[in-house]
């Protein structure tokens, strides 16, 4: 592994800080969907990367350097901060690279959880991924959208179960916050897919993207294309499925403007 052991060292040392503010006795600090820890997090991360490799730099809280450098680090400190802040387990922080514009690694660890911390992890030239330091071997490739399957989805959709329920049949649905948690636990074989039907951008999502590819699975836009990070970063999407081949090709096609009206 080239880079990815010293950059599993610094997202861990980073989701200590997270876990820090979570058990904070007033509880985290921010409002909205901005956390103080955000920037001190990003900060750190920022930091390490940069001595790790000097390149460019796309992060949510601290600003971008593109310079059309062959690589570029792609940073959420926090993704899942409204539900962070409303006392929801399960932010995550989101650590991608890319080289030439396709996602070569990614982590994504979730610090606080039901489970407890939970890291995944894959850089190219991996066989299958890193979970919390021990080896698995999903593969999305040829997975089928069933009555065992699971979607996961934002926690927004406990406000309209009947309808996800409908929209995901056969496959039951999971609300959790964190989209780049969504996608890592899709790319870990837990689910069938995982999905976000407002605008992401490229530090939402890369890193998650670079676990499905180590997962032989997809990341598609709104319109079924692969999401790709050649243009603009601040948004890759107006929604996003990743998961298995298939089931994302099939979720895509449904009437899920359905939930905002």
């Amino acid at each position: 592994m080239k880079y990815l052991s010293q950059v599993i060292k610094s997202v861990r040392a980073s989701g200590r800080i997270l876990a820090a503010e979570w058990e904070r006795p007033d509880g985290p600090r921010g409002s909205g969907d901005k956390a103080d820890v955000d920037i001190e997090i990003e900060r750190a991360v920022r930091k390490d990367l940069l001595e790790l490799i000097s390149c460019d730099f796309w992060g949510e809280e601290t600003g971008s350097r593109l310079t059309g450098a062959e690589f570029c680090w792609v940073v959420d400190p926090n993704d899942g901060t409204a539900d962070f802040l409303k006392g929801k387990r399960g932010s995550a922080i989101s650590v991608g690279l890319l080289r030439n514009s396709q996602p070569v690694l990614g982590v994504v660890y979730a610090p606080v959880t039901d489970r407890g911390p939970d890291c995944i992890a894959w850089e190219a030239g991996l066989t299958g991924l890193i979970r919390n330091g021990q080896p698995i071997q999903p593969c999305l490739r040829d997975q089928a959208l069933t009555a065992g399957s699971e979607v996961l989805v934002s926690t927004a959709a406990k406000t309209r179960p009947e309808l996800n329920t409908e929209l995901c049949a056969p496959a039951g649905f999971v609300p959790m916050p964190s989209i780049a948690y969504r996608l890592a636990l899709t790319a870990a074989g837990e689910a069938i897919a995982g999905m976000s039907l407002v605008p992401v951008g490229a530090h939402d999502v890369v890193a998650g993207h670079a676990l499905l590819i180590g997962a032989q699975g997809v990341l598609l836009n709104q319109d079924g294309y692969p999401i790709t990070y050649q243009s603009n970063l601040s948004q890759v999407s107006t929604r996003c499925f990743g998961g298995a081949p298939d089931p994302c090709r099939q979720l895509v096609q449904r009437s899920w403007e359905r939930l905002f009206t």
